[in-house]
């Protein structure tokens, strides 16, 4: 009977996954259908997410960075972008160093500016531009397979941070995309190469 069971929840899993409508629970981590777009492997959806986590958690247990700055995580492939404010270096070195003894962590790009945390009005204007990226993106209409959910866009302070997996014809046009959307001052490209 158990084995009935088992044969049943992974056949359950797998029309989940395939059908795209529904996010599955894997090793307790969720892997939405974005997933299935993706050039990583669900392993490394996975440890993306469990790496943002971690170093969220490990910010939120430190009382100097939990209560003096505001510092975001974004993880991709194993590369870690740091972005926020921070009031002093000592503070910006040191939440590197949080996040520097995660596993899996690859790469780490500090981008945290040497400043008082931004308001909430400064972190809407963000949000609201990295939207309008994100949409811009499904302009690129002449590159072959193109999707722009591979694209991972991140503003802080009208600086846009653009991560993914991309071909270097994709990620020509990805950039030029962002350089025209309103209100981004800067674009930086943070792509792994697909050779």
């Amino acid at each position: 009977m158990r084995h009935i069971s088992l044969i049943a929840l992974t056949a359950l899993l797998t029309t989940f996954i395939l059908s795209g409508c529904t996010p599955a629970i894997i090793g307790g981590a969720t892997v939405g259908a974005g997933a299935i777009h993706d050039r990583r492997s669900t392993g490394a959806v996975i440890d993306d997410q469990t790496i943002e986590l971690k170093a969220l958690s490990r910010f939120f247990n430190d009382n100097q960075i939990s209560s003096s700055t505001h510092i975001n995580v974004t993880a991709y492939n194993g590369i870690i972008l740091l972005t926020g404010e921070a009031p002093s270096e000592s503070l910006r070195n040191k939440a590197v160093s949080l996040v520097r003894t995660i596993p899996k962590v690859r790469k780490i790009h500090n981008e945290i500016s040497l400043s008082a945390p931004s308001a909430m009005i400064a972190r809407s204007s963000d949000s609201y531009i990295t939207s309008k990226v994100k949409v811009s993106l499904f302009g690129i209409q002449d590159i072959k397979g193109f999707d722009p959910t591979r694209v991972k866009v991140v503003t802080e302070d009208g600086t846009v941070y653009l991560m993914g997996l991309l071909w270097p014809i994709e990620e020509q046009a990805v950039v030029e995309m962002t350089r025209r959307v309103g209100g981004v001052q800067r674009v930086v490209k943070l792509f792994e190469h697909i050779e």
